[in-house]
């Protein structure tokens, strides 16, 4: 009789086994297992997990009867890509306005351009016409001026959003509707005058930008809310990313986006990083509050930590450096940019995290702004003689110097390094800070050598949502112009795919679960029609993502 129960088992365990297996063979399957390269022949996925990695006759056998086979044809697969640091609701945000930056449909290279997008695509809001993701740089006649929106739009208030997300250019009837005159104090940025003609410029630095594009936005119902959040998730699904962050998260987003992964309006994780304030009210309202869970179990939303800031965009003068920029044109003799809280604050809150064990996020630019985290995070540590080890991060860490990258050795920390800017802005670089700083800007290679984990990230819509043009930066490192920058500081394709695969799952505290092609994770695959490890290293950034799977359902499929 028991023989009898064993095989009826056995039958019915084989059927759903047939049923919700899926076998992935014939391509290059990187696992992303160790520190170099493995390959292997097959995969095996059953419901949202892999259940077995390795030879294709094994696999056949694991997978048992009936699985869907897919043949990859030549195809690489990885693990799905993981966003280590970005705005996923400004991402959200932007597709209310028209997309100019370089990584849209069709980017404009001059201002008649720009202008001419805007005039054909733009669709008012709140009475406004907003465009996103601009950049100087790329602009072959120059920048946008006061002159030049004001003669495409005489009464149409426009905001421009800069891609750094930190600054914009309004017109004259935006600057009225806004209510900013040359007698309008800023506060915690700039609101620049023309020296020689004594009027404004029309751009906005810092929070008065930030203000003006909050009020040019407004507030929008749920419903549109998640209209933009599933507008950002198919941007991210179509980069190879299942993971997602928003970080600089209010109340109000941590609610809209945990309530988008309770309603099934999104897909992928959501991962909200608030700043120190906002922590100071999820802790009020909650003194045990989840920080670092999941809403279901492994997936689905979380608030991963607390996010410090000590300074902002270098490119903007705006990073604190422990020496001058070269080029001070508009700031003080000796500018060195400035820091945007005082110690004692970043002190209190490195304490407050190591004390609730909260993990830390920095958001440090300049050397001299990194120097206040490193003193805030070495008090903490002394202070509480908390020395395990908490995955603190440093994001961005653009100019960090080999004697700070020793102390994230001995303090474990991470180092997340946004090495798009170094295409983006390494001409602008080297005229403001000089060449040996600008050439060991994102230093990867000092961090490879210093053995710390190699973290990379987007900071889209600071730069593009391509994971693919990262790795190739950051293998490359070339400018906009093509100048080689900082030869020494390329690291190999592989580094580069472990600061978007296992280390960013690190980071996280996932890598039980994502990151690697391995049995037991989650199935969170993407499939490439080429290989980052095998083509020329300049053609890395062209590689596209064929699929994108998450826990073994496919939810992005580009058409052939």
């Amino acid at each position: 009789m028991k023989k009898i129960i064993y095989l009826v088992l056995a039958f019915f365990s084989t059927v759903a086994t047939a049923q919700n297996s899926t076998v992935y063979f014939n391509g290059d399957i990187l696992t992303m297992r160790g520190d170099t390269p493995q390959y292997v022949e097959a995969v095996v996925v059953q419901g949202n997990e892999i259940t077995y990695v390795g030879n294709k006759a094994k696999a056949m056998t694991v997978a048992g009867k009936g699985p869907k086979l897919v043949d990859l044809n030549g195809r690489t697969m990885l693990p799905a890509f993981i966003d280590s640091w970005g705005h996923f609701t400004l991402i959200a945000q932007n597709t209310l306005g028209v997309n100019l930056a370089y990584f849209s449909d069709n980017p404009p290279k001059t201002k008649a351009q720009l202008i001419q997008r805007l005039k054909t695509e733009g669709k008012p809001l709140n009475g406004w016409l907003i465009g996103t993701g601009y950049a100087d740089p790329l602009l072959s006649d120059g920048p946008l001026t006061l002159a030049d929106l004001d003669r495409a739009f005489p009464s149409q208030p426009v905001l421009i959003a800069n891609i750094s997300t930190l600054t914009g250019i309004a017109n004259s009837a935006g600057l009225k509707k806004l209510g900013i005159t040359k007698a309008t104090k800023a506060v915690s940025g700039f609101i620049p005058i023309n020296p020689k003609t004594g009027e404004l410029t029309g751009e906005l630095i810092g929070m008065p930008y930030l203000s003006a594009i909050a009020q040019a936005v407004g507030k929008y119902s749920q419903d549109l809310t998640f209209q933009t959040y599933q507008k950002a998730e198919k941007i991210y699904l179509e980069n190879g990313f299942t993971t997602a962050q928003s970080y600089q998260a209010e109340v109000s987003d941590i609610q809209s986006m945990q309530t988008a992964i309770e309603k099934g309006v999104v897909s992928i994780d959501l991962i909200a990083l608030p700043t120190y304030d906002v922590v100071d009210q999820l802790l009020k309202a909650n003194p045990q509050y989840p920080f670092g869970r999941y809403n279901k179990g492994k997936q689905g939303f979380k608030v991963a930590g607390m996010m410090v800031p000590t300074d902002g965009a270098p490119q903007l003068r705006l990073a604190y450096m422990t020496k001058p920029y070269l080029v001070t044109t508009g700031f003080d003799k000796d500018w060195r940019g400035f820091p945007y809280n005082p110690q004692s604050l970043i002190d209190h809150y490195a304490k407050l995290a190591y004390e609730k064990n909260i993990q830390y996020f920095a958001y440090s630019n300049g050397d001299a702004g990194i120097d206040m985290t490193l003193a805030a995070l070495d008090k903490a540590i002394k202070e509480t003689g908390i020395t395990e080890n908490r995955r603190t991060v440093v994001s961005h860490a653009m100019f960090a110097r080999q004697d700070q990258l020793k102390q994230f050795k001995e303090k474990q920390i991470l180092p997340i390094m946004l090495i798009n800017h170094l295409w983006l802005y390494g001409d602008v670089y080297q005229q403001i800070v000089g060449p040996e700083r600008a050439a060991n800007h994102n230093p990867l290679k000092w961090v490879q050598n210093a053995g710390l984990r190699i973290g990379i990230h987007n900071d889209t819509p600071s730069s593009g949502p391509s994971a693919l043009f990262s790795m190739w930066t950051a293998v490359n490192r070339k400018t906009v112009k093509g100048t080689l920058l900082g030869p020494d500081q390329r690291i190999t394709p592989y580094q580069a795919l472990q600061g978007f695969t296992t280390n960013a799952a690190y980071q996280y505290k996932e890598e039980g679960t994502k990151g690697m092609i391995a049995q037991g994770m989650f199935a969170d695959l993407v499939i490439l029609n080429k290989n980052p490890l095998k083509v020329n290293p300049d053609e890395i950034k062209d590689i596209q993502v064929l699929e994108t799977i998450k826990q073994g359902k496919s939810l992005f499929k580009r058409p052939i």
